[in-house]
């Protein structure tokens, strides 16, 4: 009897140990697949962007694209990673009320020359969680990208895209997409898909480069009014869009903690970044009607396809925040709200002589910030956290959050854009830009056989 009951418990033991390395590496594959899937959205990115600007531009435009997305994986290794673990509780790296914060941490948890961060058998986590968070990082500094095509320079670009992409917007994720962060424990925040800490600053950070960078040679009249300067493939564009709405499929999948693990908030049920719970059921609900109530209302507003696969995205992004508390047909109204500004923004901007090609201000700036106050107004009084006296959600907290997001994308976006236009790093010459930036700057053309050299007959807007 003895004999069997070892037995028994052995085998116990032994199932025990297997269910628990099944948990593990299906948790390790679930962030793994991750990241392919967000790579999609820079496939994307890269066709939007080709496909808006003039066919004269356009491997300049995808080029600087591939290389905001390579720039942005090492200087993330070595410096934003660190900068998510240590900032949570502000400029002090002080610890956390949950201790998963500060500088002591950020040593032992992402430390770029420690043992962490580089193969373990031991440790199935780290590598997925930092390969996420670098798509993360690298989606944000796509977001500017299209609003500057046809005129930055590339190495001006780079720089641009390492500053928000591997020190800003983690700041922003810090304070406001880490349980520890100042703004959830403090104000409640809460930004389940990031419509803030990523979109919002991103947005902003380009509103500023923008200012400095200045118009398109063409695009605006003495007079003020503005001349339309249409990509060379609206297929392309409309592809573009389409690829970067899958890609988020992997994105707000990353946004999840899966349960059973050692650092899971617990075992039976995924929980959000803050440790409240989520289903990807309730996600799914309401990215569809995201998607769904913006496209609809964007084609609604201006009978533009361009606009409608826009606003395809813009809904997901209004209704990012409180994608894992929404009711669908709630969800779908605050979709169509966002399509239905983002437009009436994007007209504004243009109003101001400011030249967003892609509108990424009023997609991602604005319509990022209505997704993070759209939660304090339909999702107020839910817990931002799980710990006893938690805060809870407030359309005051919202509106804090959405103004630090806002303020942390501009203020570096502007004063960095304004250091690279002193040195001349910002902006390329009038006769590079009116001849074309393939020729000038990578040299081939995009479509040799098809757009043969000839005199220069069309106007700078063309």
């Amino acid at each position: 009897m003895e004999d069997q009951i070892a037995a028994l418990t052995a085998e116990l033991a032994t199932l025990k140990d297997g269910m628990a390395g099944l948990n593990r590496t299906t948790a390790e594959t679930f962030y793994w697949l991750t990241i392919p899937l967000m790579v999609l959205i820079h496939a994307g990115f890269l066709s939007y962007e080709m496909g808006a600007s003039r066919a004269k531009n356009a491997l300049a435009s995808g080029i600087k694209n591939i290389l905001a997305f390579a720039f942005i994986i090492p200087t993330f290794y070595y410096v934003g990673w660190f900068i998510y673990w240590a900032f949570p509780t502000g400029f002090s790296m002080a610890p956390g009320p949950i201790g998963t914060s500060g500088l002591d941490y950020a040593l032992a948890a992402a430390n770029p020359v420690g043992a962490v961060m580089g193969p373990n058998v031991a440790d199935s986590a780290t590598g997925v969680f930092f390969g996420a968070f670098a798509m993360f990082a690298a989606t944000t500094a796509s977001i500017m990208s299209g609003s500057l095509i046809e005129r930055i320079q590339i190495v001006g670009f780079t720089i641009l895209a390492i500053v928000l992409g591997s020190f800003v917007w983690i700041l922003g994720a810090a304070w406001g997409w880490h349980a520890d962060g100042w703004l959830v424990t403090s104000f409640g925040y809460h930004d389940f898909g990031a419509a803030g800490v990523v979109h919002a600053i991103a947005g902003f950070f380009t509103l500023g480069v923008l200012i400095n960078l200045g118009a398109r040679v063409g695009k605006f009249n003495a007079d003020g009014s503005a001349n339309a300067i249409a990509g060379h493939s609206m297929p392309a564009a409309l592809v573009g869009l389409m690829l970067i709405i899958a890609g988020f499929w992997g994105f707000l999948m990353g946004c999840v903690i899966f349960p059973g693990e050692p650092w899971s908030w617990g075992q039976g049920i995924f929980a959000t970044i803050y440790g409240t719970p989520v289903t990807l059921s309730a996600m799914t609900f309401n990215i569809l009607m995201g998607f769904a109530g913006g496209a609809i209302a964007a084609w609604v507003m201006t009978h533009d396809p361009f606009w409608m696969m826009s606003g395809a995205l813009g809904g997901i992004i209004s209704v990012a925040g409180g994608l894992d508390l929404y009711w669908p047909p709630m969800a779908f109204v605050i979709a169509a709200i966002g399509g239905a500004i983002m437009p009436l923004v994007a007209r504004y901007v243009e109003r101001l002589r400011i030249d967003d090609a892609v509108g990424a201000v009023a997609l991602h700036g604005v319509v990022g910030l209505w997704g993070v106050i759209a939660v304090g107004i339909f999702a107020a009084g839910y817990p931002a956290l799980t710990s006893e006296g938690a805060p809870v959600i407030s359309l005051t907290g919202q509106i804090v959050g959405a103004v630090v997001m806002a303020a942390l994308g501009f203020i570096p976006g502007y004063v960095v854009s304004l250091v690279l236009k002193k040195l001349g790093m910002l902006r390329v010459p009038r006769e590079a830009e009116v001849m074309g930036l393939d020729k000038v700057k990578v040299p081939i053309e995009a479509y040799p056989e098809f757009l043969a050299a000839g005199p220069a007959t069309k106007t700078p807007a063309e």
